[in-house]
């Protein structure tokens, strides 16, 4: 995994509304820590952050901006300064100023994390690999739920996960862990300082 030096950390969803029991059984329980990580990487680095937050117009939604589930989660609360984003659909491009913004930090490369996988996370990484960004995934920092097929087969939220991930590999993204994203996230860094520096 190589980064440039403007490869953006988009956090997608981290509020407290995923932790509302209607989402059902969830798998990665280390997702949590493992965004806190990729967070602390970036803001150590110097590397853009941006988080992405779900306004929800569903009148059943924790995610409504009205609710106590709209507040981010203690591990990706963004800091002063950190753009973010409210979106009201499943993909962080639509109806909102995400690509703009991007635009303006001259990011070709995204690192996407947070929930849910098969929802929104699946969704912006579609929409970002369709607009021509190089998309990567970070396995382990995020999540899905179970969900029932039309069928009414039960399929266990790890292995929604990892289907969703596989349809993604390849086609939408590069698919990798934590600890590759974050080893890549200090050697972008390295290599940004070691460039040489030309004198007129």
């Amino acid at each position: 995994m190589r980064l440039p030096h403007d490869a953006a950390l988009v956090i997608i969803d981290m509020q407290q509304a995923i932790d509302d029991p209607k989402w059902g059984p969830r798998n990665n329980p280390g997702a949590e820590r493992a965004i806190a990580a990729l967070l602390a990487a970036w803001r150590a680095e110097g590397l853009p952050i941006i988080h992405i937050r779900h306004d929800s117009v569903a009148p059943d939604s924790p995610y409504r901006p009205e609710r106590p589930g709209h507040a981010f989660k203690a591990e990706a609360r963004p800091l002063d300064g950190e753009t973010v984003i409210g979106k009201s659909a499943h993909s962080a491009f639509v109806g909102t100023r995400l690509e703009k913004a991007l635009d303006a930090l001259g990011a070709t490369t995204l690192v996407l994390c947070g929930v849910l996988t098969h929802n929104s996370l699946e969704a912006s990484a579609r929409h970002a690999a369709d607009l021509g960004y190089r998309v990567f995934v970070v396995a382990d920092a995020c999540w899905a739920v179970d969900v029932t097929d039309l069928n009414g087969r039960l399929w266990p939220a790890e292995d929604v996960h990892a289907l969703s991930l596989a349809c993604l590999n390849g086609e939408y993204a590069e698919i990798v862990n934590c600890a590759t994203a974050l080893a890549a996230a200090r050697l972008a860094t390295a290599r940004q300082q070691a460039k040489p520096t030309t004198s007129g």
